[in-house]
């Protein structure tokens, strides 16, 4: 179900969930806003989406009561959609200065869906707390909040789980090979995060989610119970790492099984009814040198959690992240442990995990006096050094964490190094991609969404630690695009906007009939990747719109429950979705 790998279990080939109703013959232009709204202070960008050209035409904004309150003239055209819709316009309606709910019109047009004019906070601070609720949605073994899609306590054997040997799998990650075999003593690795749609639960993405939402609450200012989730993912973290016998553990659960195995991904089913004895496995043995990406990427989860503590927490933190610091594989090669079978998610950057790992324990230790902070500086500037000078440079998200680290190593940076990691930033925000919705993000690659996040939150991240609007434009245009200003003319944050995903793959959604809300899916995704959509007898039926007529420049978007390529949620998308929207409030 999740991410990159087609599961081979029982699936078919599905065009979608519903009868569509017919299509309205006028229906040849459409206007696509950010359907959740505008700063009353940033620019206001939509677009017309068009058959034909419409020439030099007006457009209107009127306000809840229907009066006009703005006035222009269709803007440049921006390029050619697909072989149906071959004018795209853009809309600037940047005038619009006075908090409110609107709506754009055009003649001939349906009305935009209505959108808000507001101060930053009061637009983005009720997404934040709805990516909350999600985070709350997804919660394992018995500390979960009942009253977010009627959850109930899962998984109470896993206070005992049986620990396994490293899986084999096949060259293509889609078979896993031989058996498995026990090791070790029993752990506990209860609680923390489901990771998607499913419920498995991978170190690598909950360390990722975690030290977003720690960045969210030691930036911002951040609600209670952002707080209490952020502390919800470090108490799964902390049981994953056996600080005394120096084994961190990375996953719990296992996604692609053979004929003799069953895997999470076999059945579809609500997690108290769960009867799938779930395997746990180690990021290495006990002792040895650990993958330097996880280890970075927990590391920098402990020493931010001794950022946000105090007392003898903060220091417990710290000395836990000092400890998994110095076992990370600073020589490695090879393949990065991220999650088995290593497809599920592909990665090959490490330097900036380690050196978003070392900003963060001196900025742990500065706060605490601890000793060790100048050296920590020092191993920062090293590890962006190495990265700056790596192939495997990427933009933010759970397999790129450079940003997060640039940005906080910088004001600490040695002079020569603070321009180099200013420039990276900026290669992050600057690439050359022509789109006619002013994405950032590739429509045809996996994880669409949250990378257009990922660009929107670098560029907040850039305004910080520069003090220059260069691409404050371009993040607000990765916003709009996410929440609605698209082709598709969705929002692909449940809840957010008026057209939003109806049908996520999501077990716990889908069997309770519940909204999950605040959840960010993957969007839109290569066309041939939808050639077989997910299918269990268990599954209940649902209805969403369909956008086949909107799919374009190679790429689709499918709402429906089994189309885990545009529509199944995740932890990583939705955290990065979250500090997005915490760093723009």
């Amino acid at each position: 179900m999740r991410k990159l790998l087609l599961i081979t279990m029982a699936v078919v080939a599905t065009a979608g969930c519903g009868a569509q109703p017919a299509r309205p013959a006028h229906d040849s232009a459409f206007v696509r806003v950010d359907q959740v709204g505008y700063a009353l202070d940033e620019p206001k960008h939509g677009f017309l989406l068009s058959t034909a050209d419409p020439g030099d035409k007006a457009f209107t904004v009127v306000d809840g009561s229907g009066q006009v309150v703005l006035t222009g003239r269709v803007g440049r055209p921006t390029g050619r959609w697909n072989a149906e819709f071959r004018s795209v316009r853009l809309l600037d309606f940047s005038a619009l200065k006075a908090a409110g709910s609107y709506r754009v019109l055009v003649d001939g047009t349906a009305p935009s869906p209505v959108f808000k004019v507001a101060a930053a906070g009061d637009l983005f601070g009720p997404l934040v707390a709805a990516n909350v609720r999600f985070f709350q949605a997804q919660r394992d073994g018995a500390d979960i909040v009942p009253s977010v899609m009627n959850r109930k306590p899962a998984h109470p054997s896993e206070t005992h789980a049986t620990v396994y040997e490293l899986p084999r799998y096949d060259e293509a990650g889609t078979e896993l090979q031989g058996t498995l075999r026990p090791v070790g003593d029993p752990v506990d690795v209860s609680g923390g995060w489901f990771d998607a749609g499913d419920f498995l639960k991978f170190t690598h993405t909950a360390a990722y989610s975690t030290t977003a939402l720690l960045l969210a609450e030691r930036d911002t200012a951040a609600s209670p119970e952002l707080a209490a989730e952020a502390r919800h993912g470090m108490r799964w973290l902390d049981k994953m790492w056996d600080d005394r016998s120096g084994t961190l553990y990375a996953q719990v659960g296992i996604g692609v099984g053979n004929s003799g195995i069953r895997s999470d991904h076999d059945v579809w089913r609500l997690p108290e009814d769960d009867t799938i004895s779930r395997p746990v496995f180690r990021a290495a043995d006990p002792g040895q040198p650990i993958s330097p990406n996880l280890a970075g990427k927990v590391v920098a989860a402990f020493a931010l959690a001794a950022q946000t503590a105090s007392g003898d927490e903060a220091r417990r933190w710290l000395d836990k992240a000092a400890k998994l610091y110095a076992q990370a594989d600073v020589q490695h090669t090879g393949e990065l442990t991220t999650a088995y079978p290593h497809v599920f998610y592909p990665e090959s950057s490490w330097q900036d995990d380690m050196e978003f790992a070392a900003i963060e324990l001196a900025l742990a230790g500065r706060k605490l006096g601890d000793t060790r902070a100048e050296d920590w500086i020092r191993d920062a500037d090293r590890w962006a050094a190495a990265y700056l000078a790596s192939d495997s440079r990427g933009t933010l998200g759970v397999g790129d964490v450079s940003a997060l680290a640039h940005a906080d190593l910088i004001p600490l940076a040695s002079d020569g190094m603070k321009d180099d990691l200013v420039r990276d930033l900026a290669r992050q925000l600057g690439g050359a991609r022509e789109d006619p919705f002013g994405a950032g993000a590739s429509y045809t690659e996996f994880d669409a969404v949250p990378h257009t996040f990922g660009l929107a939150a670098t560029a907040r991240l850039f305004h910080r630690v520069t003090g220059r609007d260069d691409y404050s434009a371009f993040g607000v245009a990765q916003r709009n695009w996410a929440l609605g200003a698209n082709a598709w003319g969705t929002s692909f944050v449940i809840g957010a906007g008026t057209v939003f995903p109806r049908c996520p793959e999501h077990q716990v959604a889908n069997l309770t009939g519940g909204q999950l809300t605040g959840a960010a899916v993957n969007g839109p995704n290569k066309a041939d990747k939808f050639a077989e959509l997910n299918k269990f007898p268990t599954m209940r039926a649902c209805s969403a719109p369909d956008f086949a007529r909107f799919d374009g420049q190679g790429a689709r978007y499918v709402d429906d429950v089994g189309a885990w390529q545009s529509v199944e949620p995740a932890d990583d998308f939705t955290a990065t979705a979250l500090l997005y929207f915490a760093l723009a409030g």
